[in-house]
């Protein structure tokens, strides 16, 4: 059985740190394995939250000199990382944070530069998986699924609670996914308007009540009622979903407990219509006691909460088993997740050399 050893490099939306996980992957026949062997987040330093908050905003200049900076310290973390655990890896696989994603428009851009992370750490690295997918009239999003077909095949549904919250399920043959919402995103930043830098367990959340104007309005806004593909980012975000939230003035409880409520309708109405099973949930959000609880009032499937290894580190994950696929020439992007023209092979390779 070949074995390929690969690290996976995760910075998300909510800005909470970066994911390595150092995972082994094994293929016989049809059927891929895998084992995460060592992993970590390495939390942001105030600094680099700041940057990156505000890297929408940098000029062009400054954004590219940013890439570079952000790329050649994940290069840094890496290799710290190999030499603190001892570890041998074949490659690295990137998704960079993202700054931009607006596939209507033919955009997306996440940085952290693969160049700088090569050199840092001399191993090829593979970075960049949304652009040709973008390129090809897709929407580069979700990038998951094609794990969760391979990997997670014993569950019916994959849901992932991370920044935004999306799903992926087979049906009629195909893989389908798609962002279903915004989640920690959008509770992290409540959270922190009371001195939070989230809301653990979902304690406050929990003492609040549903405040059913909120959340009608909520329900009402227009993405839900659209057909996938579709996906989210920072400027749907900004120009759709938050300015419905701040027009209600209610107490912070009570705001969290609507917005979780909302967040737990829009999870379930996904699967209300389709055959019940076993729901994988992962993500910094599997972690909220409260919102799990709430998902599973409204839906019918049995919620499966994994080891914390997985919940922390599945995107980090898959991100090296896309390296896999990758550079084995073998199509790491679905067409029928992302609409693009065809599935597609993604992601830009920069070849290191090790000194």
């Amino acid at each position: 059985m070949k074995v390929y050893k690969a690290i996976g490099i995760m910075s998300g939306t909510s800005l909470d740190g970066v994911d390595l996980a150092y995972c082994e992957f094994g293929k016989s026949g049809e059927s891929w394995s895998f084992a995460i062997k060592q992993a970590e987040t390495l939390p942001y330093t105030s600094e680099w939250r700041a940057k990156l908050a505000m890297a929408p905003q940098q000029s062009g200049l400054d954004l590219a000199f940013t890439n570079n900076l952000l790329g050649k310290y994940f290069g840094e973390l890496t290799r710290d990382f190999i030499q603190k655990h001892c570890l041998n890896p074949d490659f690295i696989a990137s998704h960079g944070h993202t700054i931009f994603h607006r596939p209507n428009e033919g955009l997306t851009l996440q940085i952290g530069s693969g160049a700088e992370i090569a050199a840092q750490t001399g191993l090829t690295t593979v970075c960049d998986f949304r652009s040709l997918d973008i390129a090809l009239g897709g929407q580069g999003a979700p990038l998951v699924p094609v794990g969760d077909r391979l990997l997670f095949t014993d569950f019916r549904f994959c849901l992932n609670l991370g920044g935004f919250a999306n799903i992926s399920f087979d049906e009629a043959g195909q893989r389908i996914a798609f962002d279903v919402c915004p989640l920690n995103t959008v509770l992290n930043f409540l959270a922190n308007q009371i001195n939070l830098d989230f809301d653990k367990d979902g304690l406050v959340a929990s003492e609040g009540n549903v405040d059913q104007n909120l959340l009608n309005a909520l329900n009402k806004i227009d993405f839900y009622s659209q057909k996938p593909p579709k996906s989210l980012g920072r400027e749907w975000l900004e120009t759709c979903f938050m300015p419905v939230l701040s027009n209600f003035s209610l107490g912070m409880p009570d705001k969290m407990r609507t917005v979780v409520e909302h967040f737990a309708f829009q999870i379930a109405a996904i699967t209300k219509d389709k055959p019940a099973g076993k729901m994988l949930i992962t993500g910094g959000g599997a972690l909220n006691h409260f919102l799990v609880e709430r998902i599973s009032v409204h839906s019918s499937n049995k919620i499966v909460i994994p080891n914390p290894q997985i919940i922390n580190f599945k995107e980090a994950l898959i991100f090296a088993f896309l390296g896999v696929l990758r550079l084995n020439g073998t199509p790491n992007c679905l067409s029928s997740v992302t609409g693009a023209c065809y599935d597609n092979i993604g992601g830009a390779v920069y070849f290191g050399q090790k000194s």
